[in-house]
């Protein structure tokens, strides 16, 4: 039971620090130069490795089902040939807690040698991720809510809401309709209760 209510109280602790130390301008920062990469024929690729990489995975969904079309990019297989997927100008948003994790590192440095722009997610503006980043993400996790305080459980959580605050505010600075919506996601019961079924 003691781990129990310290994992609650640790994910309720960090999940709160978030919310109210939110940089709103960074993520400001964040969605301008993805609308801007657009504009310019750009594209998102979102990437990670080991549990990041599974919210690089959502992340890339939740954003082409909102108006801004992403893709996965496999943190590792950058430096062996996928970098051909991202281009001059593209946008790499690249997830890690520590911000310190050589592999993703290097692909980092790969593809900003290769004229990516980079958004970085990590929990201090000191981590190597975010000094390499055009714009960084902080989510200043301390405690992910066990006594190991390796797993990753509430640093998961704070990545994945943060990235939710950006899809949102590029969804709404899109204006994303009902209809729009419906066109991405016509299937189950998010489609049928837009009304996919009636056309």
């Amino acid at each position: 039971m003691y781990m129990i209510n310290h994992f609650e109280q640790a994910i309720k602790a960090e999940v709160n620090e978030l919310f109210e130390t939110i940089n709103i301008n960074t993520l400001e920062e964040a969605k301008d130069m993805i609308l801007k990469a657009e504009d310019c024929n750009g594209r998102v690729h979102v990437t990670g490795i080991g549990k990041p990489s599974y919210v690089s995975g959502y992340i890339a969904s939740l954003l082409s089902s909102t108006g801004t079309p992403a893709y996965f990019l496999d943190g590792t297989e950058a430096v062996h040939g996928s970098s051909g997927q991202v281009k001059e100008k593209d946008i790499v948003i690249a997830i890690s807690n520590s911000g310190e994790t050589e592999e993703l590192l290097y692909s980092i440095r790969t593809l900003k040698a290769n004229g990516a722009k980079i958004i970085g997610v990590s929990k201090s503006v000191q981590s190597s991720l975010s000094q390499l980043s055009d714009v960084c993400l902080c989510t200043c996790t301390e405690d992910e809510g066990d006594d190991l305080n390796k797993p990753p459980r509430a640093s998961i959580i704070k990545q994945t809401l943060l990235l939710q605050a950006l899809s949102i505010l590029l969804q709404e600075e899109k204006q994303i309709s009902p209809r729009d919506y419906v066109t991405w996601h016509p299937g189950g019961a998010i489609g049928e209760s837009l009304g996919a079924s009636g056309g």
